[in-house]
């Protein structure tokens, strides 16, 4: 009996294994998706604000201030730094010593679980975040050339800022972007489930 159960107990250890490898496989496939799909969308936002969009190799204006961050983004970000320290390992680690550095100075005041990175739920928890470390430079952000050292494993946020964006407080855009020509000559976007289109007024 007990070897029977140790067996039948190894067996079914495997097939937890596997159902998770398969899903994690499926999850990273999807994710990927998005990612494309996203990119595709952006880049076409970027190629329809013409002249009037700031964003540039250098810009940091989206590189200062904490903002959420979900599972496949965190994810993301540790592959990224992972791959990095294979090809690079002196730009891994000083990635590792901002982040450490970060990390101490905001953990005291931090709203939620400092060791996990898990935020607090509620709206006095929301409130606080909105007021949280608006001052802080992205540590994945290199102070000498102002570029993102993890800029192919980015989290959604980072990838969706900038251009006009549709939220639920209207159209998202960057304070920088549009300075000479107002959002509000900017039409309506246009949404369909697979891809996202943008006008401009002529």
């Amino acid at each position: 009996m007990r070897s029977e159960f140790a067996g039948g107990g190894g067996r079914a250890t495997r097939a937890m294994r596997y159902a998770s490898d398969m899903s994690s496989r499926r999850l990273a496939a999807a994710d990927g998706a998005l990612i494309q799909i996203v990119d595709a969308d952006l880049a076409d936002a970027a190629r329809r604000s013409g002249e009037w969009l700031v964003c540039r190799p250098g810009c940091t204006q989206c590189c200062v201030g904490v903002f959420a961050i979900n599972q496949l983004d965190a994810v993301r970000l540790q592959q990224g730094l992972a791959e990095l320290e294979l090809t690079d390992a002196a730009r891994a680690g000083r990635i590792r010593l901002r982040a450490r550095d970060s990390i101490q100075r905001l953990s005291v005041e931090f709203p939620g679980n400092a060791k996990t990175g898990v935020l607090d739920e509620g709206p006095e928890a929301e409130e606080r975040f909105a007021e949280f470390a608006n001052d802080e430079v992205c540590p994945v952000l290199d102070p000498e050339t102002g570029l993102c050292e993890l800029y192919d494993a980015r989290p959604m946020t980072c990838r969706t800022f900038g251009p006009p964006v549709p939220t639920e407080g209207g159209l998202g855009v960057c304070e920088l972007v549009f300075t000479a020509r107002p959002t509000n000559r900017l039409l309506p976007a246009r949404c369909s489930s697979t891809r996202t289109t943008w006008k401009r007024s002529c």
